[in-house]
C-alpha cells in the first residue's frame, strides 16, 4: 500500500502537531511538536477525530518520547468501538487479533487502534488510563487541544525513576498477573526502582505468575536479557519469589558454593557472565542457563566441591526449560549446544586436527559464539586465572584454518558416498556413512589426503577392511536363483 493510504480530508495532518505551539507551551507540547510522528499516526487521528470520535497516543510511544527513547510502537486509543473503527478505516487493510484491538496495515507497517476500556464518555480516556499497568504507561497525548494527559503522573515517576503500579497494585497485577515480570522488566532496562507497595505486591502476588502463558511470559525474559545489566532483572526476581516460579532450576544456583575456580556462587556466577556477555539473544540465553545443572550434579570431596559432567547436564535441562517456555526449536538446538561444548579445555599443545575436530563438533556457524560465550564465562569466575589469552590465540587459529577452506564434513572429502560403494561394492546403508567417516578423519589431521585418488587407496587399504558390508554376491543372493 503506497503513500496514497494516508491522504485524508484533513490534508495529512501537519497542523495537528502545530495546535498548542507557541508563547507559553508546556514542555511536554514543546517535546511532542518537535517530535517526528509518523504519518500513519497522524493519519489515523484525524481520520478518526474526523468521524466525530475522540483520539489519542497512548502507552509507550507516550513514554518513549517523554525518556528521549526511540519509538518502537505506536498504539493509538479511542472511544470510537471496534465496529465503528473498522468503518471508518474500511479502504485500509486491518485484522483483528486481540479481542478489541483493530490493527492498521500500512504496507510492511502497521498500528494499533483500541477502545477506551471503559466505552465512550467524557471520561472514558481517564478512565481507560486507570487500567493502565504502570504510571508511565497511563499517560495520553491529545493532539486537539495539543496536551499530555498525565491524570497518574507518570511523567513524575519517570523523572524520579520509578516504576509504580496505577492505583492499587494488587488490582492492577489481578487483571494480568504478566504485569508482575513487566514491572521487573521495566526496572531493569530503564534502570529504575520499583516503588515499594508495588514491589510488596509483587512479591505477594508472585506465584500468580503460573497462571500466564509460556510464550508470553517467555517474552518477557528475553525483554530482561535484553537490558544493558540483565542481573539487575533477575536480582529482583529472585527477591520476589518471581525466579522460583518461573525459574526454580535457576532459583537452585542461589547460594551453591563452587571451588578455587570460582569467586562467586553459581547463581551470582551465572549473572555475572550473563551481564559480561553482549547483548546477543542466543549469548544471553546460553549465559543463563549454561551452569544451570550445576546444583544437581555437585559432588564434595573433601572440603572441595566439584561439578563432573555438568555442561552435558545443564545442556539437557536447558532444553527442557526452552521447551516449556515453547523456544523456537532452532533457537534451543543452537543455545544446548553451545552450553554442551562450552567447556572448551584449550591448550597450546592442541594440534590443528585437535581444532579442526572443535568446529566440526560446535559447528562453523556457531563457534565464534562459542568462543564468545566461553571468554564471558571465565572473566565471570572473578579469580585471578580468570584471563582469556590461550582463547583469544584458539580464536586466530580458528579464523586461519576457515580461511584454508578447512574439511568439516562428509561433504567436504573429495569423494562422496556414490563413489565408496564403487570401489568397495557396498549396497547404500550405514557402512557407507563409516567408510567416509573413516576418511574425514584421517583428513582432518592431514588435510593434504583430501583427494580422490588417496582417498580411494586409503579405503581400498584401510577403511574397507573394517567397514565393508555383504553385498549381494558374498550374501549368496545369487546363487539362490
Amino acid at each position: 500500500m503506497g503513500r496514497a493510504t494516508y491522504t485524508h480530508p484533513m490534508g495529512g495532518g501537519a497542523k495537528i502537531t502545530k495546535q498548542g505551539a507557541g508563547v507559553g507551551e508546556n514542555p511536554p507540547v514543546r517535546l511532542f511538536r518537535d517530535f517526528p510522528v509518523p504519518e500513519k499516526v497522524l493519519f489515523i487521528l484525524s481520520r478518526l477525530r474526523g468521524a466525530g470520535f475522540r483520539a489519542c497516543v497512548v502507552g509507550g510511544a507516550v513514554r518513549d518520547i517523554c525518556m528521549g527513547r526511540t519509538v518502537e510502537d505506536w498504539d493509538i486509543s479511542t472511544e470510537a468501538a471496534p465496529g465503528e473503527i473498522a468503518g471508518v478505516f474500511s479502504d485500509t487493510q486491518s485484522f483483528r487479533l486481540k479481542h478489541d484491538t483493530v490493527t492498521l496495515v500500512f504496507g510492511k507497517e502497521t498500528c494499533e487502534v483500541t477502545p477506551f476500556r471503559d466505552g465512550k464518555g467524557p471520561h472514558g480516556l481517564e478512565r481507560d488510563l486507570g487500567r493502565r499497568d504502570f504510571t508511565m504507561n497511563a499517560m495520553a497525548w491529545d493532539p486537539e487541544p495539543a496536551r499530555l494527559i498525565d491524570p497518574w503522573r507518570g511523567r513524575g515517576d519517570i523523572r524520579d525513576k520509578v516504576v509504580r503500579a496505577v492505583g492499587r497494585a494488587e488490582d492492577r497485577f489481578r487483571e494480568d498477573p504478566l504485569r508482575l515480570l513487566r514491572a521487573v522488566r521495566f526496572a531493569a532496562v530503564f534502570k529504575f526502582r520499583i516503588e515499594e507497595q508495588t514491589f510488596k505486591a509483587v512479591r505477594a502476588m508472585a506465584p500468580e505468575i503460573e497462571r500466564v502463558s509460556p510464550e508470553r511470559i517467555r517474552d518477557e525474559l528475553m525483554g530482561i536479557l535484553a537490558a544493558e545489566r540483565p542481573s539487575r532483572g533477575f536480582r529482583l526476581m529472585r527477591q520476589s519469589g518471581l525466579l522460583k516460579a518461573v525459574l526454580p532450576e535457576l532459583q537452585e544456583c542461589h547460594l551453591k558454593r563452587q571451588n578455587d575456580f570460582h569467586r562467586y556462587t553459581v547463581l551470582r556466577h551465572t549473572l555475572e557472565c550473563v551481564d559480561l556477555v553482549e547483548p546477543d539473544p542466543m549469548l544471553r540465553v546460553s549465559a543463563l542457563l549454561h551452569d544451570v545443572a550445576k546444583p544437581r550434579v555437585r559432588i564434595k570431596k573433601g572440603d572441595r566441591w566439584s561439578f563432573p559432567g555438568h555442561e552435558r547436564a545443564s545442556a539437557e535441562l536447558a532444553g527442557e526449560i526452552m521447551q516449556r517456555l515453547r523456544c523456537d526449536n532452532r533457537f534451543t538446538e543452537r543455545v544446548v549446544n553451545l552450553i554442551r561444548h562450552h567447556m572448551i579445555g584449550y591448550g597450546p599443545g592442541w594440534t590443528d586436527g585437535a581444532v579442526r575436530r572443535l568446529i566440526r563438533r560446535v559447528g562453523v556457524e556457531d563457534i565464534f559464539s562459542l568462543l564468545a560465550f566461553r571468554k564471558a564465562d571465565i572473566r565471570a569466575h572473578g579469580t585471578k586465572d580468570s584471563k582469556t589469552g590461550p582463547l583469544d590465540e584458539l580464536e586466530n587459529r580458528i579464523r586461519g584454518l576457515l580461511e584454508q577452506k578447512a574439511v568439516l564434513g562428509r561433504a567436504d572429502l573429495a569423494v562422496d558416498g556414490r563413489r565408496v560403494m564403487e570401489v568397495l561394492q557396498l549396497d547404500p546403508g550405514p557402512a557407507v556413512g563409516g567408510v567416509l567417516d573413516c576418511l574425514l578423519e584421517r583428513v582432518t589431521d592431514d588435510p593434504s589426503l583430501n583427494r580422490e585418488a588417496t582417498l580411494v587407496r586409503m579405503m581400498k587399504q584401510e577403511c574397507g577392511q573394517t567397514k565393508k558390508s555383504p553385498t549381494r554376491e558374498s550374501s549368496g543372493e545369487n546363487g539362490r536363483k
